[in-house]
């Protein structure tokens, strides 16, 4: 169970479905926007045959807030706290192994030092 929950939190899977669930979304607003675009440009043809074009692309983009808001807050969120929760990140600070690494450092630098 442990390795399962290792490759949910540690991996990449959570940000590229969220990343996935956003960009869809996103092409849609991008396609209401094309349609509307192009039925204001005079002498462009639209693909689509509706007369309220940008009330469609009002009601996508309003689409878009609402998903990106149900995707940060039930899926975002208690990701970070699980993250936090079961990886903790590391104390700010230098890690003990750099210390130890330094005080080598300095040692060799005294001896070398000291005897010239």
């Amino acid at each position: 169970m442990s390795g399962f929950k290792n490759f949910l939190l540690r991996g990449n899977l959570i940000e590229v479905a969220v990343a996935f669930i956003i960009a869809t979304s996103f092409a849609a607003v991008v396609t209401a926007f094309t349609a509307w675009l192009t039925s204001v440009i005079p002498g462009v043809k639209n693909a689509f045959d509706d007369k309220d074009l940008g009330g469609h692309f009002g009601n996508t983009v309003i689409a878009f807030i609402v998903l990106a808001a149900i995707v940060y807050f039930a899926i975002v969120v208690p990701y970070t706290k699980a993250k936090e929760r079961f990886f903790p990140s590391p104390e700010p600070g230098t890690p003990e192994d750099v210390k130890l690494l330094q005080e080598i450092r300095d040692l060799l630098a005294a001896r070398d030092g000291g005897a010239a």
